[in-house]
């Protein structure tokens, strides 16, 4: 049986920077290990008719310059793709543009790492406020979506259940622990942990749509 906690627990979280020609960037890295392989990892985040299983429905030319659109989120241009390894793409959503670069590394027999950046240039200010979280706890869901894909059993969640689930018990919880996760990963990374922990409190309740406490 799917269970989101340890699913959530199973997941690998990074906080970091890089400098990009514009000037210093946030880096959110989320990554997991599978019991794939490598190409079927690989076909599972590149395929248009497999992506809508576990994630959003999407459109567009997915191939090297091709522009991709999820519906109802974010879309952008591929700039990179080296299969079945690497690629990387802008995330535009609104009038802000980031970037992803999304990598699978071939870990032992049948099994295979994602690794997932997602790189952006953050208002120190909104930085403060939500921490990597903001980005985080999405991608988190994602990656949820995704094991329950692979895992092929039918016992995860799929996009068709994913509004009435996270609005459950189980979905508020999976979320919270999400953003607690992110908190630690900040903290880890430098963040004084006060602050760390303040902003993650407030990602939750964003996410959940309760009351800070």
């Amino acid at each position: 049986m799917f269970d989101a906690t340890e699913q959530i627990n199973a997941v690998q979280r990074q906080v970091g920077s890089r400098t990009l020609a514009a000037g210093e960037a946030r880096v959110t890295t989320i990554s997991q290990t599978y019991q794939a392989t490598a190409e079927d990892l690989w076909d599972a985040c590149t395929n248009a008719e497999r992506i809508p299983r576990w994630f959003l429905p999407v459109s567009g030319d997915l191939r090297l310059h091709g522009t991709y659109e999820l519906q109802g989120n974010a879309h952008g241009t591929i700039e990179s793709c080296e299969p079945p390894h690497r690629f990387t793409a802008t995330w535009e959503y609104g009038d802000e543009v980031s970037w992803i670069e999304v990598r699978v590394t071939p870990v032992g027999d049948e099994r295979a790492r994602l690794d997932l950046d997602h790189i952006a240039h953050v208002d120190q200010d909104r930085w403060a406020q939500f921490g990597p979280g903001a980005v985080g706890v999405g991608w988190d869901l994602g990656l949820l979506g995704l094991a329950s894909h692979l895992a092929g059993d039918g016992s995860g969640v799929t996009p068709e259940q994913s509004a009435e689930w996270s609005a459950s018990d189980e979905g508020r919880r999976a979320m919270e622990l999400s953003s607690h996760l992110w908190g630690e990963a900040s903290i880890a990374a430098g963040t004084n942990p006060d602050e760390a922990k303040a902003a993650a409190t407030r990602t939750t309740a964003f996410y959940t749509a309760t009351p800070e406490a």
